[in-house]
């Protein structure tokens, strides 16, 4: 279970064997036992006592900004990487290996979005043949990753990433004529957001980029060094590499809650500037309806599993791939 502590005023702090969250309504009492990471975000406060609590029993504590980008994090010494896992990744990213790496993430990505498309209810046969246009291109492009050689990734990044953005670009004009037409958007706005829906989905894969990170740093593996994203000084590169695979999982929470016309007013606030953020109710809503979709039991490889257990076993995965280019 991920324990977000998010609204301005509230406290976490440490009773015994236990975690006790306080604000203006009282304080309730949460145990440890299930418990595998704490969010804090701007406004709220955690003591000590209850980092030290996290700490002895491995929980992680990421800070993050109000839109839900991590800030920092504290973990346990126990996660600590070895340096044969290290060297192999800074060696793989370098070699051949990546390249088929990089290609089958963005080409299993595209697949994803193809694969949501599909779910959508078409309501006259105009709206049909849009699906079916979008999917036939987004295929057009998986066809030319499959066939895109270079030595290195940077040899194909450029390409890469703009077959990638144009892909993503068909998908959310399809994706968003099933949205109620008050929540459809021009286009994909990611800070600041121009529109509640996409203020949900960059708060989604702010929580979501906190847990990959998490995940890597547990596995061993050094979330700064990336395959394709390698040219942001100070941000954990990789895990914008690896969430590829993940986004549609919030894509599909975010577009569920608009499609059942849940988002209220008070859910979101739009600044002086036009800009859109959530607020506290609507934090609550997406992070509990993520957090239920993550805790969700799948056949991955036919091994039953949660969606967000398959993160923490994929990241395990990538580890024991670097190692063996130490």
């Amino acid at each position: 279970m991920e324990l977000v502590i998010n609204t301005f005023g509230t406290s976490l702090s440490r009773e015994n064997e236990g975690f006790v969250i306080k604000n203006k309504d009282g304080k309730q009492r949460i145990p440890v036992t299930g418990i595998t990471s704490i969010q804090i975000s701007q406004g709220a406060e955690i003591s000590s006592d209850a980092v030290f609590l996290a700490v002895e029993h491995e929980i992680e504590v990421l800070f993050t900004d109000k839109a839900g980008r991590p800030l920092g994090r504290i973990w346990s010494p126990k996660y600590g990487s070895i340096s044969t896992i290290r060297k192999g990744q800074i060696n793989f990213a370098f070699s051949h290996d990546a390249v088929v790496w990089i290609k089958d993430v963005i080409l299993k990505k595209i697949e994803n979005q193809q694969a949501l498309m599909l779910l959508m209810t078409a309501q006259n046969v105009e709206e049909r043949k849009a699906v079916d246009k979008a999917i036939n291109r987004l295929e057009d492009y998986r066809s030319k990753i499959k066939k895109l050689e270079g030595d290195i990734v940077q040899d194909i990044a450029a390409t890469l990433r703009g077959w990638e953005g144009v892909s993503s670009r068909i998908y959310f004009d399809t994706l968003n004529r099933f949205l109620p037409e008050k929540y459809r958007f021009a286009a994909r706005s990611q800070r600041p957001a121009a529109d509640v829906v996409n203020a949900m989905l960059n708060y989604g894969y702010g929580l979501l980029y906190g847990k990959i990170e998490g995940d890597l740093i547990k596995a061993g593996i050094d979330p700064y060094v990336g395959i394709m994203h390698r040219d942001n000084y100070n941000r954990p590169v990789l895990v914008y590499d690896v969430i590829e695979l993940y986004r549609i999982w919030i894509d599909y929470v975010v577009y569920t809650l608009a499609a059942q016309d849940v988002i209220t007013d008070e859910c979101y606030s739009v600044r002086a500037d036009g800009s859109y953020w959530l607020e506290g109710l609507g934090r609550r809503m997406l992070i509990q309806s993520v957090n239920d979709y993550l805790d969700e039991q799948q056949d991955f490889q036919a091994e039953p599993m949660s969606r967000a257990s398959e993160i923490a076993s994929y990241c395990k995965k990538l580890a024991q791939k670097f190692k063996h280019y130490e």
